[in-house]
């Protein structure tokens, strides 16, 4: 059983923008989540731990985030949000609205989606090498709703996982990969916790705490950990950290504000993060937190 899990959760590039000050600010405590046994990734996420793998430090990618981090360009417009929202809420079944929402992105005239991997490579800034450690990258089956993990033994590039997992519906185009369609990975849910059950230690960070739709939410499914006594920490935005965030999170005039949010924001999630993450597996309190100052449940 590996011990450490480390959950990244997706949000756009302002998400991943606050994820980033988030860990820098708990490794300047000396909490250092990016040595973590395994990494999730969801969306954004998948980014994020893609460049964390590849040896890159959360003090590096948090300077990047201040200087002008890699940018992609992404129109969001209302027409889009209208098909997203109306397919994603259509059901109160949470299978029936995935499957609805996969359909809406199939069915959706977008750009192709060599714009979706051209947008990815930027992002990844030069990594296209599955790592020597656990990341695991989640994409969602556009036809059947059904949730698939892909890792370095999965026969498909890291590019490509990160691509399909990336794959926001009816913004951009399914990826093909593997002889599927996929799209974003969070699509059921926006950090996919429930993944790191089976590990002792466990972090999670979701920018956006929830799926639109009938769906779970990151800090219900740390809660479900939680109850098994895994010892978990589930890091979401404060009120600060949402205003700095605006109403569009792929805003990327935002990304700096929004980083420095998160790292301000990690002051007050260190006591919880380093019960979780510090103390003897066997030992730990079950712990869980939202919003960074919220309190901790056993």
């Amino acid at each position: 059983m590996a011990d450490t899990a480390l959950v990244l959760g997706g949000g756009g590039t302002i998400g991943l923008a606050w994820t980033v000050g988030m860990m820098a600010g708990l490794a300047e405590a000396g909490i250092d989540l990016s040595c973590a046994d395994v990494t999730i990734g969801t969306s954004a996420g998948s980014v994020l731990g893609a460049r964390l793998a590849s040896g890159l430090s959360a003090e590096e990618l948090y300077a990047e985030q201040l200087d002008g981090a890699p940018k992609i360009d992404v129109e969001v417009t209302l027409g889009q949000t209208a098909r997203f929202l109306w397919a994603a809420l259509g059901s109160r079944d949470p299978q029936r609205s995935v499957q609805r929402l996969g359909r809406a992105a199939l069915a959706a005239d977008t750009a192709p989606e060599s714009a979706v991997h051209e947008a990815i490579a930027v992002l990844l800034g030069g990594v296209r090498d599955w790592p020597g450690s656990d990341l695991r990258l989640t994409g969602v089956d556009a036809r059947t709703g059904a949730l698939e993990v892909f890792d370095a033994t999965s026969g498909v590039t890291l590019p490509e996982a990160v691509a399909a997992s990336c794959a926001v519906p009816v913004l951009w185009p399914p990826v093909s990969m593997a002889g599927r369609r996929w799209m974003d990975g969070g699509s059921r849910s926006t950090a996919n916790v429930h993944l790191a059950r089976g590990h002792r230690r466990v972090v999670a960070i979701a920018p956006i705490p929830k799926a639109v739709g009938p769906h779970p939410s990151a800090t219900e499914q740390g809660a479900e950990l939680a109850e098994d006594g895994t010892p978990v920490a589930v890091l979401t935005p404060d009120r600060a950290s949402r205003k700095a965030f605006g109403r569009n999170m792929l805003d990327q005039t935002r990304c700096a504000a929004a980083a420095r949010a998160g790292r301000t924001q990690a002051a007050e999630c260190v006591d919880t993060v380093r019960a979780v993450w510090n103390a003897p597996a066997e030992d730990q309190p079950v712990r869980q937190e939202a919003r960074g100052g919220g309190r901790p449940a056993r």
